[in-house]
C-alpha cells in the first residue's frame, strides 16, 4: 500500500483554496464560539479586514497542507518584532485530522517562521479549543504571559525556535 502523504506550501490568501479553507477555519471557531452554526454573512464578516495581507513575506507566511493532493489544512506566521512571530489561523478540515497533519504542520509553520528570521513562536487562542490546546503542548509550547488582548483570547503559548 502506498504511504499518503502531506505537502505544505506557501499560497496567496485569496488563491480557492485558501479561501475555502479560511472559511471552514472561521466557521469551525465561530460556529464552537456561538454554540451555533455559523451563517455566511457572519463568516463574510469575520473574514473581512482580519488582517490577513500581513501573512506573505516580509510579515508573514500563509500555508496551505494538501492531504493526497486536496486542501486540508491551513496556518499562518505573523512576524510581530525582530524576534517573534505569531502562530495563527492553524486549521485541519475535520475530514483530514488524525491523520498525523497537525503535528507536520506546526512543524512547516514553524520553519516558515525561522526563516523570516524569527526565533520564537507565540499564539494565543481560547479555552473551548482543547484540542488546539493539546496539539501546541504536544509539540513543546507552554503557557506565557498575554503579548496582545482581545475579545477571543484566552490563554497564550510560546516556543523558543
Amino acid at each position: 500500500m502506498a504511504r499518503m502523504t502531506w505537502t505544505f506550501s506557501p499560497e496567496r490568501v485569496d488563491t480557492p483554496d485558501a479561501t475555502s479553507l479560511r472559511r471552514d477555519y472561521y466557521d469551525d471557531v465561530a460556529s464552537r464560539y456561538w454554540k451555533r452554526p455559523a451563517t455566511g454573512a457572519e463568516i463574510d464578516e469575520g473574514l473581512t479586514n482580519d488582517g490577513v495581507e500581513l501573512l506573505t513575506p516580509p510579515t508573514g507566511q500563509f500555508l496551505v497542507a494538501r492531504y493526497e493532493g486536496k486542501a486540508a489544512g491551513c496556518g499562518g506566521v505573523l512576524v510581530l518584532d525582530e524576534e517573534r512571530a505569531e502562530l495563527t489561523r492553524v486549521f485541519l478540515r475535520h475530514a483530514f485530522r488524525g491523520l498525523g497533519g497537525a503535528g507536520v504542520l506546526i512543524g512547516a509553520l514553524e520553519d516558515a517562521a525561522r526563516g523570516l528570521g524569527a526565533r520564537r513562536m507565540v499564539l494565543n487562542t481560547r479555552l473551548d479549543l482543547v484540542e488546539a490546546r493539546a496539539l501546541y503542548t504536544r509539540h513543546g509550547y507552554a503557557e506565557i504571559p498575554a503579548y496582545c488582548s482581545g475579545p477571543y483570547m484566552d490563554i497564550w503559548y510560546g516556543k523558543e525556535l
